[in-house]
Order: C-alpha cells, then structure tokens, then sequence
C-alpha cells in the first residue's frame, strides 16, 4: 500500500481554496499510485481558526465543501482531511458544540470521523474553547491494514518521554492496544526554535517502545503570528526516520507500507542512491539557517494572506533595521521592499552611509526624508508647555514618532505594509517608543533577541549562499511565468522559493561590516549608545531567557552569576513595559515564550520577587 503525505500552507478561513490544494494533491497522489492521501490537521479550513469556529455559517460552509471534496477526489483514492464538523449532543448534553476531527473521504463520501481527544490550551493553543474532545481512539481498515488515526496533540502525551503525563489518557498507547498496523497524524504544530529535533525524538520514542510506524502529516506556513514549519516525516518500526519532507516549504511525498514486513519502507531509497528533501534526522542545534528560513515563511505569508505586495520599513543604519530589510527582501523579493532613511540632526554619518550602502547591497528602493524640521515645527509648538523642563525621554522620543508617523503616512498612501522592526530584548525592557518606533503591521523580529540578530546578520554575511542578486530573477516575475494568473478564493497562490537551498539569494557581505561592530544606538540624543542604561546584550539576554523562557527565580538567575541589582532593574523593566507589549503589531514566534498570542500577562500587577 502506497500512502502519500500532503504538507499543505492552507489559508485560514479559505474553504474552497483550501479544498482545491487537497484535490490537486490527491490527483498527484492517485498518479503516482497512493492508495491513501494524508493532510495536516484542519487542512480544510485551516489553522488556528480561532473565532470563525463560533460563525455557524462558516462550519456550514465547510462542510458543504467536505461533501463536494468526497465527490470530486479520484475515486480510486482514499483521503484523511482535516476539519471542524459539529457536536450533535452538544444542545442535549451539554459540552462544546464542534469537533476537531479528522474525515476518511473514499469513493465519492464520508466514511468515518475521527475527533480529536487532547485539545491544548497552552501556549498559542486554544482549542477547549471551542471544541468537544473526543473520548475514544479509533481506526480504519484499507485492505489488510487496520490503520489507527491521532490528530496532533494525541501523539504528544508521552509520560516515559516527558516524564510526566500532561492529560488523562494516551491515544497512541491506546491504539497499540487495539493492534492497529499503523498509526497516521495529521499535525498543526508550530514552529519553535529546536523543536523539529524534539518532535521527531518524541515520536521515534513512541514508535521503538510500541513497535508501530507511524506517518506524521505537518502543516505548513504561515497564520498571523504563527509560523509552521511542515517538516513532515515517516518512522519504521526501528524508529528510523525513513523519508523528512521539507522545512518550511509546501512539500509532497509518498511511502510505502510493506504488509509482509508489516512496516514502512521508503519508496525513494529504494530507486534511487538519492534523497529528495532534508537529511534524515533533526538536529538538536538551533542554527542561524532555520531561523532565517522561519522569519522569510512567516514575512512571505503575512504580506501574501493578507493581501498586500509590498512592504516599507524605516531604515537607521542599525542593525535590527538591516536584518528586517534583509528578510523582506528574499520573502517578496527586493523591488518590492521600500526602506525609508530618515536622518536627524543626532544621526550619524556613518549610519546614513551604511543604510545607503545595504540599500544597495540588497537592490531595495530607498527614500530620504530628513526630520530636523519637523522636530523644530514640534519644540515650537511644545515650547510654552515644556519650558523651564530638562530635555529628556519625551524630547528624544518625538524622533520616533515622527518617523513612525512618516512610515504610516506611506503606508496610508500607497498600501504598503508597514514592517515594524524592534528585537525581542527591547520588547522585553520596554526599549521602545509608542507611535513611533512600534508602529507597523508586522514585527518581524520581535521575538529575536538582540544576540541572535547579531548571529543571523554574521551567517548572511559568512555563510548565507545562492544566486548573487544580478542573477536572480524576482520572485513574483518568476511565479508568475510559471503560473500565470490563477489565484485560489481571495488569496493569490503561495510562490515557492525560487531559490535552492533556503539561504539568501545574495551574495557575500549583505549587511555592511560597520553596522555589525558599530555600538547599538538609537540616536536619539548625542553620543547615546544603548549600554548607557542597558547591560551588555549578552548578559540582558541571558537573564531575559531565563526569566521568559525557562521560568527561573531571581535566586536561580542570580545563582547563575548574574548581579542581584541588575536582575532586578531588569525584571521591573519587563513588568512595566507590558502595557507597550498590549499595543504591538503581531510579531513572528520563533521561540517556546513570545510576546503574542501565547503571552497572557495582565498589565496592571504587582511586583512578587
């Protein structure tokens, strides 16, 4: 039996969409022979969908739309969509009134529903609000097969992996039990930095203590503030991994189930000496190149799935401006990306030059817009209500507002996306200006620590590789004489990366080297550099992991070598600073702890250490 994996980049609330990328992979599946096609978990409508669950009209729709799929897919084929269908008991019960589920479509109906059982609710996740967990696992046979069905957080209640058990019961055990051959997941599992190693690891666990093989289906994209990263893979009964799709790129593949030795067996391996897709295995080590791949996905589909073509950035001669550029460029492709340089009397002329120069580098539009005058027109106007007051915070903040008031109005004018580009350690402290520097649709790198943009800006230079930009042809030109110009529902289709592999298309020394060893500074008054009231960004970052990620006390930060004062300072930064966080833009999650969807701080709170 031939089973075919489908990682799809589906579009929230884009049913007919949405229902056309499965049935375009399951007439890729039926020829090349599949027997059975797997999606990620809710391909149909999408994921998360958070409140278009409580629009009856929405679930309605979608399961039309289930019904015309049944009848339109090869009937030769059997298919695993993933979708939201109804409670029936939910009036006379009691309990949610939707399922999360996964649906066998097979010669032209619905055959079987499988609900999901463990619905998180940490984290990003939301699922109790709105779905009833099911209460049982179950299977299908296809053939001689009897084939056990989870949907993502299902395989994930692993005591002997994780040491505890986060849930009641575990649905994978459960099918083992009921002597399933094999067990199929269809996942919307977010992207973490490292978590494609722990994934895998979990899973291959499971596999080698239950001797059943299992094939993992992962969504792919990215849905607001969230980035999926697809990684897709198949394990034998040894707990090999024996077929990984891609990271971070719509993918297909097909596996073989052997019934006489009752396992996987990886179709490709045997044809060929060649691999298609990413090694056979994770790495635990988070390099520069994966978070690099995420942000490209998650910038691409934000401004695709949210219908605009082109972004603007403010552009200071720093370096979280300089990476943001960067990442826009090779997401949209550079002649869609307008920087704006907009010098102050405090700005430097190295930081005008070396915005100048990576405009250059990255082939992207740039305007300058001086503010000296502007900033005069605000002292004039202040000037009664500010008199006899020492210049201060407020003064060098209206900078920024001017700038973020500038962005906004090109923005306004010509549809553009405004990319808000502050790092996740600013975010943290409160380094940040409302209205101004915080401005934006989209915070690209708000959930990057000031280290890491040092990092990734170091790997673009020594290691990024591709094209050099000359040779590259623009992303959506290239899209465009292979596709013409179809589109699916309201959302134009999702162009593949046109370059292999997923690092930079351009060449060496992208960033220029002064920004990298220059002193951070916002310039916002002479001579300022941001260890003038900051640590080292290597001893801040260090204690704001510890304190957002992993949770520790002052005492174990403090343990740690840091200084008991300055950890303090810096914990009531982070508590202050979380009515600036209220009022951010979404920014991409690229960690376990981001500022966003899964932070749920309240502002007003006291101080308990």
């Amino acid at each position: 039996m031939k089973i075919a994996i489908a990682q799809l980049n589906p579009t929230i609330g884009d049913i007919f969409g949405n229902a056309n990328l499965i049935l375009e992979s399951a007439q890729k599946a039926a020829g090349e022979g599949a027997n059975l096609l797997l999606t990620p978990e809710l391909s149909l409508i999408g994921y998360p969908p958070r409140d278009l669950l409580m629009n009856p009209s929405f679930i309605a729709a979608a399961g039309d739309k289930l019904q015309q799929l049944a009848q339109d897919l090869p009937g030769e084929l059997a298919v695993i969509v993933g979708t939201a269908i109804p409670n029936p008991n939910a009036v006379k019960a009691g309990g949610k009134s939707l399922f999360n589920c996964a649906v066998l479509l097979a010669n032209g109906s619905i055959k079987k529903v499988f609900n999901k059982r463990l619905l998180p609710t940490y984290d990003v996740f939301d699922e109790d609000r709105y779905f009833e967990p099911g209460t049982q696992s179950d299977f299908f046979n296809l053939g001689n097969i009897k084939i056990g069905i989870t949907v993502c957080e299902d395989v994930w209640n692993n005591e002997e992996f994780w040491g505890k058990r986060s849930y009641a019961g575990e649905p994978f055990l459960d099918l083992v039990k009921a002597g399933v051959d094999l067990v199929l997941n269809l996942s919307a599992s977010p992207y973490a930095a490292g978590k494609r190693g722990v994934r895998s690891a979990m899973l291959q666990h499971s596999v080698i203590r239950s001797g059943i093989p299992i094939v993992y289906a992962n969504q792919v994209g990215g849905n607001d503030d969230i980035i999926f990263d697809g990684s897709s893979f198949c394990i034998n009964r040894n707990g090999e991994l024996i077929q990984v799709l891609a990271s971070f790129e719509t993918d297909f593949g097909v596996i073989e189930y052997d019934e006489a030795k009752r396992d996987l067996v990886d179709i490709a391996s045997q044809n060929s000496t060649e691999f298609k897709g990413a090694p056979l295995s994770f790495s635990p080590q988070v390099g520069d190149a994966e978070i690099w791949a995420a942000l490209v996905l998650g910038v691409r589909d934000y401004v695709r799935k949210c219908g605009f073509s082109k972004v603007v950035l403010g552009l200071s001669g720093g370096i979280d401006s300089a990476l943001v550029a960067a990442i826009a460029s090779y997401a949209i492709g550079p002649q869609n990306v307008l920087a704006v340089l907009m010098p102050s009397p405090y700005s430097s002329d190295h930081s005008v030059n070396d915005a100048l120069e990576l405009a250059k580098n990255l082939g992207i539009g740039m305007e300058m817009l001086p503010i000296a005058d502007l900033m005069k027109a605000y002292d004039r106007t202040l000037a009664n209500l500010f008199a006899d007051t020492p210049f201060g915070i407020a003064e060098e903040n209206i900078q920024s507002r001017i700038r973020g008031n500038l962005l906004m109005a090109i923005s306004n004018k010509f549809g553009h996306l405004l990319l808000s580009t502050g790092n996740k350690s600013e975010m943290a402290v409160g380094y940040c200006t409302l209205y101004g520097d915080m401005n934006g649709g989209l915070a690209v790198i708000s959930d990057v620590p000031k280290t890491r943009v040092y990092s990734l800006c170091q790997w673009l230079n020594a290691e990024g590789i591709g094209k050099g930009k000359d040779e590259a042809e623009p992303l959506d030109l290239r899209y465009q004489a292979e596709h013409g110009n179809e589109s699916v529902g309201a959302v134009p289709p999702c162009p593949p990366s046109p370059y292999t592999p997923i690092y930079p298309p351009f060449g060496k020394e992208i960033i220029p080297g002064n920004i990298i060893s220059k002193p951070p500074s916002a310039e916002l008054k002479p001579g300022q550099i941001d260890q003038d009231s900051l640590p080292a960004y290597d001893i801040l970052d260090d204690i704001l992991e510890r304190w957002i990620e992993n949770h520790e006390s002052v005492k174990q930060i403090v343990a740690a070598g840091h200084d008991e004062a300055v950890v303090a300072r810096i914990l009531k930064l982070v508590r202050q600073a979380e009515f600036k966080r209220r009022q951010a833009p979404p920014g991409l999650k690229i960690s376990d702890r981001a500022f966003g969807t899964g932070w749920r701080m309240p502002i007003a709170k006291a101080s308990f250490y």
